[in-house]
């Protein structure tokens, strides 16, 4: 049996150094709904690296700089609504507990920019369900989510956006989920994360890729 220890990542919020790796998380966003036949907003690298420069994401690589996941913030209604939006980990990276940690890290980030914002999203995926979940988001009716005609245009590029409008945005195959701050007083799971070495601990720490009950279910890359 191997004694080597879980592979370490630094996860923190993106900036200015980590722009060249827009052009990557897009491909791979695409790829990867592609692969599984399910629909997401498509985003331009230029779209991801402003993300990057507004203090609005979360990226993790590995010790040796290799990209291995992202995810970012999105606002509607004049902040009175946010999305942690792509979330994205490399295919090799995938069922390792990865995506939980970091959005662990994108829910925290975002309670700390827009305390008092709604946040919500959309997802086809039961492992993205989960970790809403445990976070404290709640299942809720479309009817629930911001009216932002701008948040709603954003699925034009998904394949199921001929279903959303027949229902008149009511409802479409993407399950709706809401943390509202006002009704939840539920603190972040920070035991669940295996913080290994802090680095700039206001924004940064190095987490192993593996904790404890870490989900086993791959992440559709929709979770908004």
């Amino acid at each position: 049996m191997s004694n080597q220890s879980p592979t370490p990542f630094i996860i923190t919020v993106a900036d200015v150094q980590h722009t060249s790796y827009a052009a990557q998380i897009c491909d791979e966003m695409e790829s990867s709904a592609k692969a599984r036949g399910t629909g997401i907003a498509k985003r331009t690298p230029e779209y991801i690296a402003q993300k990057m420069l507004e203090g609005k994401a979360v990226i993790a690589l590995d010790i040796n700089g290799v990209w291995a996941g992202f995810c970012y913030i999105e606002t509607w209604s004049h902040g009175k609504y946010v999305a942690n939006s792509g979330l994205i980990v490399s295919p090799d990276l995938r069922k390792s507990g990865l995506a939980k940690l970091i959005k662990n890290k994108i829910f925290e980030l975002s309670r700390t920019k827009y305390p008092d914002s709604k946040i919500f999203g959309l997802t086809t995926g039961l492992a993205v369900m989960k970790i809403n979940s445990d976070l404290g988001y709640r299942p809720v009716t479309y009817s629930e989510l911001t009216d932002d005609d701008a948040f709603w245009n954003g699925c034009k590029s998904c394949v199921n956006y001929e279903i959303l409008m027949m229902k008149e945005r009511s409802n479409c195959l993407c399950t709706a989920m809401l943390f509202d701050p006002a009704r939840e007083q539920k603190p972040i799971a920070r035991e669940e994360l295996q913080i290994l070495t802090p680095i700039e601990p206001s924004k940064t720490a190095v987490y192993s890729s593996y904790t404890k009950g870490s989900d086993s279910q791959s992440i559709n890359p929709k979770s908004i």
